[in-house]
């Protein structure tokens, strides 16, 4: 299949549509992570329909001193890999050809939760990003869009806006794809040298310690529930470690699950470990939030939540997370 590349919107209004449009938005410098969206969006389309990859860099979601003039430009690359992928075309417009006349004077404000973590490190991102989101939707008119999970906070952002703003178009989550190693891939990967891409470890390290944490206490307080409150449960306890199980086992029971205390004391411990590193992880923030607005989860919240983390390593800012869930069926005694 040849994949086109097209600089301009009435190129792309121009080709004959059949079945449904999905989209994959980039910035470029395309990796397996995009790979992944664009077989996902070549499933959701299917045969008959269109995948549209855009490459667009957008100078609005970037903040003085930020990386807009490094930021890796790839285009001949990009269209092999999107062909590869399953795209039908690549959509990579000029900077005039999406702000016409200059900056835009009228555009998307993110609100309360753009303001939060990525909002309050960078002011303005989200407004820069929600901007370029709605004029590529304008643009490019998908019946379904695919946003990576490991942009938490953007696809949190772009779903709100499509429901706020009554957007027709679906959005779709595509779980984060992850070097063998764990680390997220990012296109500023490669940027760091060796020894900045071991202390890098550390982010998804950290999630890790997290996640596993809470599995092993969903894991105890499901086994704890599975026997009654005399000494059979201190038997069934005992026998997965728990040497203190007489005493813990109510506890441990109707403790809320998964503890989400627990949870941020084990990744923080994880990034305290890593405080030798040489270079060093400068930690802008660590995170555990409700993905419906990015506000810090209380001790006894239950439902879905986002452990997420983000901090420079050397000049390289890197972004990661991983979704929880705190509660099951069954929790109340």
């Amino acid at each position: 299949m040849t994949t086109a590349l097209l600089s301009t919107a009435d190129e792309l209004h121009a080709r004959v549509r059949h079945g449904r449009r999905a989209v994959v938005m980039t910035m470029g410098a395309l990796h397996e992570g995009h790979a992944t969206l664009i077989r996902a969006a070549r499933e959701i389309a299917g045969p008959d329909g269109e995948v549209v990859v855009t490459v667009f860099v957008n100078p609005l979601q970037f903040g003085a001193g930020e990386d807009l003039d490094r930021y890796p430009r790839t285009l001949d690359a990009d269209l092999a890999l999107a062909g590869r992928a399953g795209a039908d075309a690549v959509f990579a417009p000029s900077v005039d050809e999406v702000y016409p006349g200059g900056e835009p004077q009228v555009r998307i404000t993110a609100g309360p939760m753009g303001g939060r973590l990525e909002g309050a490190t960078r002011p303005g991102h989200f407004d820069g990003m929600l901007t370029v989101v709605a004029k590529l939707l304008h643009l490019t008119r998908p019946d379904v869009a695919l946003y990576g999970q490991k942009d938490a906070q953007q696809l949190a952002l772009i779903r709100r806006m499509v429901r706020d703003l009554n957007f027709g178009v679906e959005i779709v989550g595509v779980p984060t794809v992850r070097e063998e190693d764990g680390l997220a891939l990012s296109s500023r990967n490669r940027y760091l040298a060796p020894e900045q891409r071991a202390t890098a470890l550390t982010l998804s390290r950290a999630l890790f310690a997290g996640r596993d944490r809470h599995a092993a206490q969903e894991a105890l307080r499901a086994r704890a529930l599975e026997v009654p409150s005399t000494h059979a449960r201190a038997e069934a306890l005992s026998a997965i470690g728990e040497s203190r199980a007489a005493a813990d086992a109510h506890a441990v029971a109707t403790a809320a699950p998964g503890g989400p205390a627990a949870v941020r004391a084990a990744a923080r411990q994880a990034l305290d470990e890593a405080a030798r590193f040489d270079p060093p992880l400068d930690l802008d923030y660590l995170a555990l939030v409700d993905p419906a607005d990015f506000t810090e989860i209380a001790d006894d919240y239950t439902g879905e939540a986002v452990l997420a983390i983000a901090a420079k390593v050397g000049s390289t800012r890197l972004i990661d997370n991983i979704p929880l869930t705190f509660g099951s069926p069954g929790a109340a005694l």
